[in-house]
């Protein structure tokens, strides 16, 4: 497992972007996955800068990454006010607007994606991503 804690300085998301690329090479993702795993984490953690701590950069936001058996687990955890877990949800495609897509993309690259409430204060964000297929592979 490999936990980073960080604070909400959107300059610090370069190290997470690195440490999430790097792991993803390490498991055998293809390039244009990594990317897409990479991107999916990032947004989300812009997401909790923005939208969580409303550009706050001295909060703390802790990344937990995790593989094991056939996938890779993805965890941030924030310690702001409990988020709207309904209100969590993409903008409608046909609306043209900048913004708004963050969301969207993160449940299309994951195979899971789970918000909740943390005991004591703060929220969790769970995206999980298979591993690729390495049955070709000796």
């Amino acid at each position: 497992m490999i936990a980073l804690r960080i604070t909400s300085d959107p300059k610090l998301l370069s190290i997470v972007r690195a440490m999430v690329g790097q792991l993803c090479d390490l498991l055998d993702y293809p390039p244009p996955e990594q990317r897409k795993i990479v991107l999916a984490v990032d947004e989300a953690c812009a997401n909790i800068i923005k939208h969580t701590y409303k550009g706050d950069r001295t909060q703390g936001i802790e990344i937990l990454c995790k593989a094991e058996d056939d996938l890779l687990e993805i965890v941030l955890q924030d310690y702001g006010p409990p988020l709207d877990l309904d209100g969590i949800r993409p903008r409608d495609l046909a609306e043209i607007r900048p913004g708004g897509l963050g969301t969207h993309f993160i449940r299309n690259v994951m195979d899971e994606v789970n918000y909740a409430h943390k005991d004591g204060g703060g929220n969790t964000l769970r995206m999980v991503k298979r591993f690729p297929n390495t049955s070709s592979k000796e």
